[in-house]
């Protein structure tokens, strides 16, 4: 599925998880190992395989996080748990605990859905052919289209649709976030937020939003479908348009100056630009309106700026564990990304 760190990680008491596993998880056999995955700068995320081979994905809060809304991976487990009866594509939740006593936070387990993550370019060079790569964006665009169709009430999200304050909310949340826990301060972050609560628009029809859709959050088949959504953890009911934006946020094209991700997997050839990817979701969402694209594209570049430092916050502080990067290349990614976004927020 992806690079692995050291099984040596004190955010995993293996014994003891095994032992939950044994009690827990159907038709698993002997004891269960594990590997971190590489990759997410959130939730710690962990491959779990017995004896016979039999494959799972454990997720659990960052270490000192077990508490924090932001990290709240049991609300991740049943925003998995309400979406498998739509037909979204979400992998099936298996089990789950509060008990943070196991091993240091509460934790779920979930299906492992096989395929390819185009984490990079090498991925994407590595598993796509140049011709098929136009199929993987429209995939990703059909399938966003797909989740954004659901009716939240369906789901038992009623009261929440009821709201048309996505945008203020989201704004309040994550602008709370940084100030409350933060070892610095980013004057662009600040900057971006008022322009954007001054500049916000009426919210569109609501939706179901994943909060983090991109590319390298999905896992693929060879044929280009889409075969899982990952990383659930933001979603909520809002202003479908946000994911739009999200998406183009990270969508980095290779003449791009100021890249959300570091080494994005769109620099690879081939992939279609982002107007295209606008084009490609409104024909698979007739029914979305776009003409506020560019506040949700300002407003999901402030808050990339807001994640990243609060990621350069927690690998400051030691809680993220082993990384291949050090806080200060985060700390300088951040200011980067605050900047981007404070220019595009004073162009609304």
């Amino acid at each position: 599925m992806s690079e692995t760190d050291s099984s040596a990680d004190p955010g995993l008491l293996e014994h003891a998880v095994s032992a939950w596993f044994a009690d827990n998880v159907p038709d698993v056999s002997g004891a269960v190992a594990f590997e971190r995955i590489a990759g997410g700068r959130s939730n710690l995320t962990y491959r779990c395989r017995d004896e016979h081979g039999t494959t799972w994905v454990l997720r659990r809060a960052p270490l000192g996080m077990g508490g924090s809304r932001s990290h709240d991976v049991l609300r991740e487990a049943d925003v998995l748990t309400r979406l498998a009866p739509t037909g979204v594509r979400v992998p099936a939740v298996i089990g789950r605990t509060d008990d943070a006593r196991i091993t240091g936070a509460p934790f779920y387990v979930m299906e492992f859905v096989d395929g390819i993550i185009l984490r990079d370019p090498a991925a994407v060079e590595a598993a796509v052919p140049l011709e098929q790569r136009p199929a993987f964006a429209r995939s990703l665009m059909t399938t966003l289209a797909e989740l954004h169709a659901v009716d939240p009430r369906e789901v038992g999200w009623g009261a929440l649709a009821e709201r048309d304050d996505y945008f203020a909310r989201q704004l309040t949340r994550w602008s709370t976030n940084w100030a409350a826990d933060r070892v610095r301060v980013v004057d662009d972050i600040g900057r971006a937020h008022d322009r954007l609560v001054e500049r916000m628009p009426r919210q569109g029809a609501p939706g179901i939003v994943h909060g983090d859709y991109r590319i390298d959050n999905c896992v693929y088949g060879a044929d280009g479908g889409i075969r899982a959504v990952l990383d659930w953890e933001l979603t909520t009911v809002g202003d479908p348009l946000a994911d739009v934006g999200q998406l183009l946020t990270y969508w980095t094209e290779p003449d791009d100056e100021i890249r959300a991700l570091e080494n994005p997997p769109t620099l690879a050839a081939g992939f279609p630009a982002r107007d295209e990817l606008v084009e490609m979701y409104a024909q698979a969402a007739p029914q979305a309106d776009v003409s506020n694209l560019r506040f949700a594209v300002a407003y999901n570049w402030w808050k990339v700026a807001c994640i990243v430092e609060n990621v350069y916050t927690r690998m400051a502080r030691g809680a993220m564990g082993a990384s291949d990067r050090t806080p200060e290349s985060f700390a300088a990614q951040a200011e980067r990304i605050a900047a981007q976004a404070w220019r595009l927020a004073r162009e609304l």
